[in-house]
């Protein structure tokens, strides 16, 4: 009897080929959030032969096989609402490409220093904002699933450092809120898609302080998760260390709670491609030698942002709408 994950040896005389364990799947992916805003503005994407092509296919010629949507829950011009992201969503599914979906809890972004409730939400008490949060999870979900989307990963709140809600749910404020929110998110998703592993997702993925005292603070009062989720965003004088540390952070994260572990934003400045470069490669490699084969993936953040769109400048395309040799480090 071969165990899972062995190798069957030759026996003398055994004309038997060796049996070779199945490779894991490893992701490798981009936040598009973007996307359709950026088409409904007239902006196009370029192969490096300066052909024209849809973005999400170029990205998977690159290597990518995943993309990352966020959810916002009323935005103001609807970009990243429930009908948004299903859009792209489908356009992810139809390219054989793995669907990750990030719930920011917000109508706008949520961050490290942005964690503003929906304004539908305002005035809602604790017990009220947990059916709210269980209610929107449950609902995008619920329509994802009636497209035939189905996401691989569940992000419940953006980089949520200290907390989600704010100021009900402030951790460094009231741990045990924030933990109600991301269970009544928990339990959302997983009533609709047991299958979908729910993400907890904290910046700054050198900082071991920080997801100690985070992911702690969560267990200590009742949640679960089945993967931590890190973002990293180093400069090219500093990204060999930020790596080290952050891959020191994963194998604690895996020690400390048994969790798989992905990278699912990273970026560097646009024009320094072979830093960046450089930067994935190595920290890919990093991922893939987390403990027990609990590193699952890396994913940029809006590679496909260009010419200084929203005045960002951390993506991978250049100023003509071409990937950089950035990306190269995917394939």
């Amino acid at each position: 009897m071969i165990l899972p994950g062995t190798v069957a040896c030759k026996k003398s005389g055994d004309s038997t080929a060796p049996v070779i364990p199945p490779t894991s799947f490893f992701a490798k992916g981009a936040d598009v959030s973007w996307l359709t805003q950026m088409e409904a503005a007239g902006i196009k994407f370029y192969n490096s032969g300066g052909a024209q092509q849809e973005c999400m296919q170029l990205l998977k010629n690159t290597g990518m096989n995943s993309i990352r949507l966020r959810v916002w829950v009323d935005p103001v011009n609807n970009w990243n609402n429930t009908a948004d992201v299903i859009a792209k969503a489908l356009r992810a599914k139809n390219l054989g490409m793995k669907i990750m979906i990030d719930f920011h809890y917000s109508d706008t972004w949520a961050d490290p220093g942005n964690q503003t409730k929906p304004a539908a939400w305002t005035g809602q008490n604790v017990a009220t904002l947990e059916t709210s949060v269980y209610n929107h999870t449950f609902s995008v979900m619920t329509a994802l699933k009636t497209n035939g989307i189905i996401p691989d990963w569940v992000q419940v709140g953006n980089e949520t450092n200290d907390g989600m809600l704010w100021p009900e749910g402030k951790a460094s404020v009231n741990m045990v809120n924030y933990a109600k929110f991301f269970i009544a998110g928990y339990n959302a998703v997983k009533a609709v898609s047991a299958t979908s592993k729910v993400m907890v997702h904290v910046s700054n993925g050198f900082d071991n302080a920080l997801f100690r005292w985070n992911l702690d603070g969560l267990k200590a009062n009742g949640a679960t998760w089945d993967i931590i989720a890190m973002s990293l965003y180093p400069s090219p004088a500093n990204w060999a260390t930020l790596n080290s540390q952050c891959l020191t952070n994963m194998n604690d994260m895996v020690a400390r709670f048994g969790s798989e572990i992905m990278i699912c934003e990273v970026g560097m400045s646009w024009d320094q491609p072979a830093a960046c470069n450089a930067f994935i490669t190595d920290l890919i490699a990093k991922v893939k030698s987390v403990a027990n084969n609990k590193g699952l993936g890396v994913f940029y953040w809006e590679p496909e942002a260009y010419n200084n769109w929203q005045g960002y400048t951390l993506g991978a395309f250049d100023n003509s709408g071409k990937p950089t040799a950035a990306l190269n480090a995917f394939n």
